[in-house]
Formats: C-alpha cells, sequence, structure tokens
C-alpha cells in the first residue's frame, strides 16, 4: 500500500514538474509554415471559391484543408521530437500540450459540421469563432509556453471579436479577414517561439 502512494505522489511530482516547465515541441519554424499556409489559402480563395455566401462549400473545404495541413505538420514535428529526446518527460510534456489544445480543435471541427449541415446561412460567423476558439486553445496552454503567447491569443480574440462585429454577413467571406487572422497570428506566435524559446537555447 505504502509502495503505491509513494508511487503515485512521484507521479504527481513528474506532472508537476513537467507543467512548470516550458513546452519546447511547438517550433517557430513550423508556425511560421502555419501562417504562410494562412496566406496562400487567402490568396488562392478567389479562384477556388469565387462567391463563399451564396455557395460557401467551397470555402469551407478551403480552410479545413489548410486547418487540416497545419495540424498535421505541427503534429509530425511533435512527435519526431519527442522519438528523438526519448525522454518521458518529453513524451508527459507533449501529451499536456496535446491536452490542453485538443478540446478547442475538437469543438471546431463539430462547429464547423453543425452549422455546414444544419444552418449554411450562418456560415459567415465562423471565421470570427474559429478565432475566438483558438484563442481558447491559447490561453489553455499557455502553462506550457512563454508567457508571452498571452499576446498571441489576446490577437485571435481580437480578431475573432471585430470580424463578428464588423464584419457581417458576406464581408466575412473576405480572403484577408482569414489570411490577417491566422496568418498574423502564427506569424505572431512564430516570433515568441523563436525569441523566448529557441535563439538562447541553439534551436533545442
Amino acid at each position: 500500500m505504502e509502495l503505491h502512494e509513494a508511487l503515485d505522489q512521484l507521479s504527481e511530482i513528474r506532472l508537476h514538474v513537467a507543467r512548470s516547465e516550458s513546452f519546447r515541441g511547438y517550433r517557430s519554424a513550423t508556425a511560421a509554415f502555419s501562417g504562410l499556409v494562412a496566406i496562400a489559402a487567402a490568396a488562392v480563395q478567389t479562384v477556388v471559391a469565387p462567391d463563399p455566401a451564396a455557395d460557401p462549400r467551397e470555402y469551407l473545404l478551403l480552410w479545413v484543408a489548410a486547418a487540416i495541413l497545419s495540424v498535421a505538420v505541427t503534429g509530425v514535428e511533435m512527435v519526431v521530437r519527442c522519438l528523438r529526446a526519448a525522454s518521458p518527460t518529453a513524451v508527459r510534456m507533449t501529451w499536456l500540450a496535446v491536452e490542453q489544445f485538443l478540446p478547442c480543435t475538437i469543438a471546431g471541427a463539430v462547429l464547423t459540421f453543425v452549422v455546414a449541415l444544419r444552418a449554411p446561412q450562418s456560415v459567415w460567423l465562423l471565421p470570427g469563432l474559429w478565432s475566438i476558439l483558438f484563442s481558447l486553445g491559447l490561453f489553455a496552454s499557455s502553462r506550457l509556453l512563454p508567457r508571452q503567447v498571452i499576446w498571441v491569443g489576446l490577437y485571435y480574440l481580437a480578431c475573432g471579436a471585430l470580424t463578428l462585429a464588423v464584419a457581417p454577413g458576406a464581408t466575412a467571406f473576405s480572403p484577408w479577414v482569414m489570411g490577417s487572422t491566422f496568418g498574423g497570428g502564427q506569424f505572431l506566435a512564430a516570433m515568441v517561439l523563436y525569441l523566448k524559446l529557441e535563439r538562447n537555447h541553439g534551436g533545442q
């Protein structure tokens, strides 16, 4: 019994230590890549989705594909770094990071599916709601990341609120609503990660 209690306490101590450290699985290059994906998607939107207000299907496919690509690249980067580290702490930190951000990702996917299926006339709300949900994920992850990430979360929150407030209806489908929100936000995140985690640590 005492052995089990000691093991439980040790596990709790390790978890506390992991949470007190900065997670290094998110990299500035990966964040910048996500920003480039958002800008590229904005640049081609007028070609692949010329009238999203009338038919939002191509618009949704474009931005969902951009999100999946960004998430996939980030996930691969995290897994590769975790395997290279070969450290139990690195594995725990990676799982903590996933647990912090996963709820907002699932919520965004469910929201997108429900709105597209049952309320297509409300698809214009999604760019603002996506941004707000992303900000919640950043706020939830802030304990594992440099404290300056809070400013990135505030940027996404402000962009989402402004989109809902001043870009109603068809205006919200402007390519650069998403391009400036997620392109700018990811480049800001890349800058924070580089300056606070990578510049003075040899990119470790």
